[in-house]
């Protein structure tokens, strides 16, 4: 053992860290020999906070200084690093990126690699899939590389439980290193499938380092609580008493508003957490928690890998994820350097309907793909993407993810903005992509046994993950046979229920056709309102239950839309008069609930609509060009039109194009403002 080299590596964990007392824990320093001395390649399965980052800053500084060249780290996290890049710049290492807000300093930052002030290039996956590029940048990077780093690693795994068909791309990149450079794959959370899997991709003389999935004083805990309104009541009694800041994990963006909304109004300071926040919105909300500046924070996996609190005093989770590896990583960010934390599952009604929506999407129908295929290749030419919408019923979010995964597998390619069939033979993998669903099912039922498991949870949960070992943790609500179910306040629990009902949201008019033309102003919807979100534990579960069993929308709904439109909404100029979408259903339920409606208002309802042409429900149709297609020419004016505005009454939007029709044929024919109300918001849940 060279005593100079581990002296060396001590004094730049101090600078890493700031701290002159700093060890190295357990293989830290093993890993960074085989990447420093013997060039090797290490595949690094440890759990969060163990220092995964502090191996390959170190070990990029050991190699610098040894003459190599920068390190190319491969992260879907570079939001998430900016702790470690500012660590690692402590100690000499300086850090740049390449992503899609700054192609325009490309250039400048190539002259700096060629120069060697740059030690680090970080990227993302998804910056593998882009042209330029993988043109311009990436054979240059790739031939000077001194270390290549994958972050997350676990993603290039089909097992894994966040597989990226981007991630596949680091293939090309290690063909492209020149040999002995050293490779390092981390992850916190493989099981030995994933481990299998990654292992054979990351090439042959790879040291496998894999510790202990235990978290000392880690308290896990579940709780069966069915109604959304229970859990909400819950949260807001346990979080003062669990102490310090915390996380909860939600599985939608809905469910993080909601919960979040909530909280604060029993006088939490909660915020939410979703990829739809902008980039500065996510890092103001990232520093706040870090600085203990609020209570909680209600996230969905946005705020996942990467993010590194040591003080955290909790994660509950308000729904179930996905796989006991989703589960362990999330809940394991809990306590690092505590003594005691709480990671608390909740179980609610609603969570195998949202984990059957991600498992039956996941992977594309394999006539969709090979269509798709088939498509491109009979027509010898590039389409744009807008133009396979045309020609395919899919949501962009999935026709994109389909075009991505068929670029990996080698069957399409995307020229300058367009996709184009290759010479590469291709047939879709209908075994690998039935063993993964497979896979998925499993790691569901394994959720529900380690919810019901009557021994140690962490025993249990570790042992899901192969980490097997024999001893209790002794800290968990089976090891200690206590419980944080609570005698809930009914009036809280009253409250929340209110809290759910009395939300609403927008429906925002649209402002172009499926051509993107412009719908003239004169012709668009105003702004509109929905009552509840379909399945939300509030009005959206009578919703459901009205037009899957009863067959009518009761008085208690049509109460509640009074309420808002007579009360909360008060649009203006006021509705004049109603009218309805006209519905397929027996019995039309919506023109009953209208006519309800209009007299409770106090206004005329008239029947002015007729459905001409039959159209399947727009839940089925999965783009905006299908969409219109299926409501188009759909509906005929039957009745004089009143040139004062009117409330458009329907039972539920998802789309919204069929209140777009609609509207623009009311206006065209004289009507004054339309105005759309509808009692469920059904886009992105089965109905």
């Amino acid at each position: 053992m060279s005593d100079d080299f581990e002296a060396e590596a001590h004094d730049l964990l101090r600078q890493l860290t700031g701290d002159d007392r700093s060890e190295f824990r357990p293989q830290q320093l093993e890993a960074i020999r085989t990447l420093v001395e013997d060039r090797g390649r290490v595949f690094l399965v440890q759990r969060t906070g163990w220092g995964k980052s502090a191996v390959y800053f170190i070990a990029t500084r050991m190699l610098r200084d040894r003459g190599a060249g920068p390190t190319l780290l491969v992260s879907p996290l570079l939001a998430l690093m900016r702790n470690q890049i500012a660590a690692a710049e402590r100690m000499g290492v300086r850090a740049v990126s390449i992503n899609s807000t700054n192609s325009d300093d490309w250039a400048q930052v190539q002259e700096e690699i060629d120069a060697g002030e740059v030690d680090v290039l970080l990227i993302s996956p998804e910056r593998l899939a882009n042209e330029a590029f993988r043109r311009d940048v990436l054979p240059e990077v790739g031939s000077t590389a001194g270390l290549l780093v994958v972050d997350e690693v676990h993603c290039i795994s089909d097992w894994g439980h966040d597989f990226r068909p981007d991630y596949q791309r680091i293939g090309r990149v290690l063909d492209r290193l020149p040999r002995g450079v050293p490779v390092v794959g981390c992850t916190a959370t493989a099981n030995d499938r994933v481990v299998y899997d990654v292992a054979g991709q990351l090439g042959d003389r790879l040291q496998v380092i894999r510790g202990s999935l235990h978290r000392e004083g880690l308290r896990l805990h579940v709780l069966d609580l069915p109604a959304p309104a229970e859990r909400m009541a819950w949260l807001a009694t346990a979080i003062p008493r669990l102490g310090g800041s915390g996380i909860v994990y939600t599985l939608t963006v809905a469910d993080s508003r909601r919960v979040a909304d909530w909280l604060r109004s029993q006088g939490l300071n909660a915020a939410a957490y979703h990829a739809q926040l902008a980039t500065d919105e996510k890092e103001d909300l990232e520093l706040r928690l870090l600085n203990n500046e609020v209570d909680v924070v209600v996230a969905t996996v946005a705020l996942g890998m990467g993010f590194d609190k040591p003080d955290l005093c909790f994660v509950v989770h308000y729904q179930a994820p996905a796989s006991p590896i989703a589960y362990y990583q999330q809940v394991g960010r809990a306590g690092r350097r505590l003594d005691e934390s709480w990671g608390v599952l909740l179980r609610g009604r609603e969570d195998d309907d949202i984990q059957d929506f991600f498992i039956e999407n996941a992977f594309p129908p394999p006539d969709l793909a090979e269509e798709l295929v088939a498509y491109l290749e009979e027509a010898g030419e590039g389409f744009l993407l807008r133009e396979l919408e045309v020609e395919f019923n899919v949501r962009r979010k999935r026709l994109t993810h389909l075009l991505r995964t068929l670029d990996v597998e080698g069957a399409v390619e995307k020229v300058g903005s367009r996709w184009r069939r290759t010479l590469r033979p291709w047939s879709y993998d209908l075994d690998r992509a039935e063993a993964v669903t497979a896979r998925r099912r499993e790691e569901q039922e394994q959720m529900s046994h380690y919810a019901s498991f009557e021994g140690c949870r962490m025993k249990h949960l570790r042992g899901l993950l192969d980490d097997r070992v024999d001893e209790d943790c002794g800290v968990c609500d089976r090891c200690v046979k206590t419980s944080l179910t609570f005698d809930l306040d009914r009036s809280l629990v009253a409250a929340a229920v209110e809290a759910l009902r009395s939300g609403f949201l927008p429906i925002e008019p649209r402002k172009k056709w499926p051509d993107f033309s412009n719908i003239p102003l004169d012709h668009r919807l105003e702004e509109g309102r929905v009552l509840s979100r379909w399945g939300d534990g509030g009005w959206g579960d009578d919703v459901r239950r009205s037009k899957q069993e009863a067959g009518r929308f009761g008085d208690d709904l049509l109460g509640a839309s009074v309420d808002l439109i007579g009360g909360r909404w008060l649009p203006d100029p006021a509705p004049m008069w109603v009218t309805y979408v006209p519905s397929t259903s027996s019995g039309d339920p919506v023109a009953d609930f209208a006519h309800r409606l209009a007299d409770r208002l106090g206004l005329p309802c008239k029947d002015v609509l007729e459905r001409v042409r039959p159209g399947v429900p727009q839940k089925t149709m999965n783009n905006s060009t299908s969409q219109f297609g299926n409501v188009d020419g759909a509906f005929a004016l039957e009745g004089p039109v009143s040139g004062d505005p009117v409330l458009l009454v329907d039972d539920v939007v998802d789309s919204r194009w069929t209140l777009t029709v609609v509207a623009a044929a009311l206006r065209k024919e004289g009507s004054g403002p339309v105005y759309p109300f509808a009692l469920a918001d059904t886009s992105g849940r089965s109905a």
